[in-house]
């Protein structure tokens, strides 16, 4: 498959071009380090030639992203240094959705200008299949693509977080992991990109895996363009296919939409309505009912021969699908007893519930009635809130989401109490959309612990920028904090302003409960 796709990959090179006489398989580059083994793809929008190569120093294959041009060309050089800044700015950044930038080689440093090169990016090598080549032959079921999709949204979310842009926007820079996930193998993202551009990138992608066609411009010339309409409209994907859902083909149209009408701005919306969708889609192909002799007899998509149907497989089939249902009642059972334990009389339960109530904004007023709880809420998107200073615990952030309340997110343990060093630390919340909360939940083994509850206008705001809406002191076990006066927010953060016994603290669960 690699020698088919370098082939024709080679094919469409317009040859000539500045570079492109030393982009051979066997050339070597990189002030001779790396052997360039095989091509696959080329983002022409950047100059970008995408190639696998061998490391000879450390003898193991890596990803090349190549910046061709002339240094003489002023603006092509300048828009791959700021692409060269871009990846190197990304090397800090790790996800499983993105493959580590090694190193980023620039005129002068790695790179010779009499080869016809701007710039290389280095990244681990992502062993798997194209993107391209996965719809070859036919598009994807709707929920396997949209699961295929996740990690990558979620890598997608986590670095617009942390600042940066990814540029999940060509197809030939995405390759399928053999655990049948998307990773982006050649990073690298366009100069001019922002993170509008990579919310646009995963719905294309999206868009591709559902209908085989690439809806934004620059796409390789091996993969078809989506149908454009007069008015300028990308045809939906159930228009090309109306066996895709609606729920999963609006989720791809509106993130490639305008946000002035009614598009998906961030990757954190992006994100939530993708797993909605995915759901919904994996409900409906479960009850679809298989019909002998269509597509949908032929299994999943990377089996290449159709099942024998005969009587002892369908009394298997009847056998499991007894089984889901008894495990299906079982859970439900389990989620409604959580659910009265969560909603229940905290006066006569034994949970150990202590509910804060926040004093009257002035003196003499009454405080405004609690509001009514409509539900819990689950955030799309936990990270530790830490502007001042090094990270905590950076990495179990999401400990704080998981349902396990043996699971902790710590802070460090430090010389004096807070604000001495800094003023504090935090676990901040994304949701989807605005949400207008009644109360949050805290569980913590850290009885003395001071907690503020703060709203923030965007993803990473300066400690100024927040506002705080509540404040408590923890009790051991789940402490509820009352939250009467709370504005709609995106974004909440549980903010720790005195750190409790031994000056540590730390949170085992945290739970959002929305206003009706």
């Amino acid at each position: 498959m690699t020698t088919r796709r370098t082939e024709s990959l080679t094919g469409e090179l317009a040859p000539g071009g500045a570079g492109e006489q030393f982009l051979l398989p066997g050339a070597v580059i990189g002030d001779g380090r790396y052997r360039l083994l095989a091509q696959f793809g080329v983002d022409e929008r950047a100059g970008a030639h995408l190639w696998r190569a061998r490391d000879n120093q450390l003898r193991r294959d890596v990803a090349l992203t190549v910046l061709v041009g002339q240094a003489s060309d002023a603006k092509r050089a300048a828009d791959a240094r700021r692409t060269l800044e871009r990846a190197a700015h990304a090397a800090r950044f790790a996800h499983p959705g993105m493959a580590r930038v090694l190193d980023v080689l620039s005129l002068g440093n790695g790179v010779s200008p009499n080869e016809g090169l701007l710039g290389i990016v280095v990244a681990d090598w992502s062993a798997g299949t194209d993107l391209v080549d996965l719809v070859a032959e036919r598009p994807l079921p709707a929920a396997t693509a949209a699961r295929l999709l996740e990690p990558l949204a979620a890598a997608v979310e986590r670095a617009h977080v942390a600042g940066l842009v990814l540029g999940v926007d060509h197809p030939q820079r995405i390759r399928v992991t053999p655990d049948g996930t998307l990773r982006l193998a050649f990073p690298a993202p366009l100069p001019e990109a922002v993170p509008r551009d990579d919310v646009k990138g995963l719905g294309a992608v999206l868009y591709l895996l559902l209908t085989g066609q690439w809806p934004l411009p620059g796409g390789p010339a091996a993969v078809a363009s989506a149908p454009i309409a007069p008015d300028g409209s990308i045809a939906p994907p159930e228009a090309l296919n109306p066996a895709i859902p609606h729920e999963l083909s609006a989720v791809a149209l509106r993130s490639l939409e305008d946000t002035s009408i009614g598009g998906i701005r961030t990757s954190a919306t992006l994100l939530s309505v993708l797993d909605q969708a995915a759901e919904s889609a994996e409900q409906t192909e479960f009850l679809r009912p298989v019909v002998p002799g269509t597509e949908d007899d032929e299994g999943p998509v990377w089996t290449t021969r159709p099942p024998a149907r005969d009587r002892a497989r369908r009394r298997k089939l009847a056998i499991g699908v007894t089984a889901l249902a008894v495990a299906t009642v079982g859970i439900l059972a389990w989620i409604g007893m959580m659910l009265i334990d969560f909603f229940g009389d905290d006066s006569g339960g034994t949970g150990n519930t202590v509910v804060v109530s926040q004093p009257p904004p002035k003196d003499g007023e009454t405080a405004p009635p609690r509001p009514k709880p409509a539900g819990p809420v689950k955030p799309a998107q936990v990270a530790e809130y830490n502007p001042e200073g090094s990270e905590d615990d950076e990495k179990d952030a999401t400990n704080v989401t998981d349902g396990d309340p043996g699971t902790l997110w710590e802070t460090d343990t430090y010389k004096q109490q807070f604000p001495a060093l800094k003023p504090g630390v935090g676990i901040m919340a994304s949701f989807a959309d605005p949400v207008r909360f009644a109360a949050v939940t805290v569980e913590s083994p850290s009885p003395g612990t001071v907690v503020e509850i703060r709203t923030a206008p965007s993803p990473t705001p300066t400690l100024e920028e927040t506002k705080t809406i509540a404040s408590a002191t923890l009790s051991a076990g789940r402490t509820e904090i009352q939250l009467p006066n709370a504005e709609p927010s995106q974004y909440l953060i549980v903010w720790i302003t005195k750190l409790g016994e031994g000056n540590e603290s730390a949170l085992a669960e945290l739970g959002f409960v929305r206003a009706s």
